[in-house]
């Protein structure tokens, strides 16, 4: 079986200040990715969801990655609903939104002439890893006000439409998707799309949870991300949250173990299983993701 475990991300600030994971030799942003590729498979590139990437960066990634080493890419935050402020766009579409500076941008609030460009540009900016063969999925996390209704699933589908040459997974934010009336229709949704369905390992019964389906919906790919299962800092939000803190949470070995056992099910159903922690408070998803190739007898890098 082909199980890719990695973290989201690898340059999270608390990561670097705990000085558990890297060596102290390991201080330039060089130095770090080669460093992480000898530890995992596989890494989330959260960066992308924050700013648009660009083509030289995603380029210096390829090159300082072995030619096995997987990058998963999370979609830019306007693709998937979510609040945007004008500063982290490019200089020239910030003039042609003349959005006011401070005041929240969404989707709909952007032109389709202006989409298109958007799209053009993410897609432009995933070239050199594409190129390279280091780009696994291309990873869409929908805001907790996508429901499941016409309006998100068009919102889905128009998603898809877009990158058509590329291997999506979508990950939900919302209860509605999977709640007993839905559940169904959102795992064929995403197989006619050919989606790949992520199964969510998170804190539960809150209305921006969704329950672990343990489906694939995808024949190549299935994907897990751990987000821990800390409940009083799930929706814990102001501006000094930092998202360390509200996924500050350390797996056990037992709670590990029961992971591992679902794993070994679902990836035996695909070509390829993909494991991400987003537990990022310091080394916790970085201990927690070697814990699991442990258990799971997988060779490190």
């Amino acid at each position: 079986m082909d199980i890719r475990i990695g973290t989201a991300s690898w340059t999270d600030k608390s990561l670097i200040d705990c000085g558990r994971f890297y060596p102290k030799e390991a201080s330039s942003a060089e130095a770090r990715l080669r460093y992480y590729a000898t530890q995992f498979p596989l890494v989330e590139v959260d960066s992308s969801y924050y700013a648009m990437p660009s083509p030289s960066t995603a380029r210096l990634w390829a090159e300082r990655t072995p030619a096995d080493f997987t990058m998963n890419v999370k979609a830019f935050r306007l693709f998937t609903g979510h609040q945007t402020q004008p500063k982290v766009l490019h200089e020239d579409l910030r003039q042609a939104l003349a959005w006011p500076e401070g005041r929240n941008l969404y989707w709909k609030h952007v032109p389709p002439e202006i989409r298109a460009e958007f799209w053009r540009r993410f897609q432009q900016a995933l070239q050199p890893l594409q190129d390279a063969g280091r780009l696994g999925l291309v990873h869409f996390q929908f805001a907790p006000w996508v429901v499941c209704n016409p309006a998100g699933i068009e919102h889905v589908q128009d998603c898809a439409a877009h990158m058509p040459e590329h291997m999506l997974s979508v990950e939900f934010r919302h209860k509605s998707w999977f709640d007993e009336k839905h559940r169904a229709d959102t795992l064929a949704l995403l197989r006619d799309l050919s989606l790949v369905h992520t199964v969510v390992d998170g804190p539960q019964g809150f209305s921006n949870s969704v329950p672990a389906l343990w489906e694939a919906t995808h024949p190549g790919v299935a994907l897990l991300r751990l987000h821990g299962r800390n409940t009083e800092s799930w929706n814990t939000a102001g501006p000094t949250t930092a998202a360390s803190d509200r996924f500050n949470y350390d797996y056990s070995e037992a709670e590990l173990a029961d992971i591992a056992r679902h794993l070994r099910q679902l990836a035996a159903r695909v070509a390829s299983c993909h494991v991400v922690f987003n537990n990022n408070h310091e080394d916790q998803g970085q201990r927690n993701a070697a814990t699991l190739m442990r258990l799971l007898k997988l060779p490190q890098p």
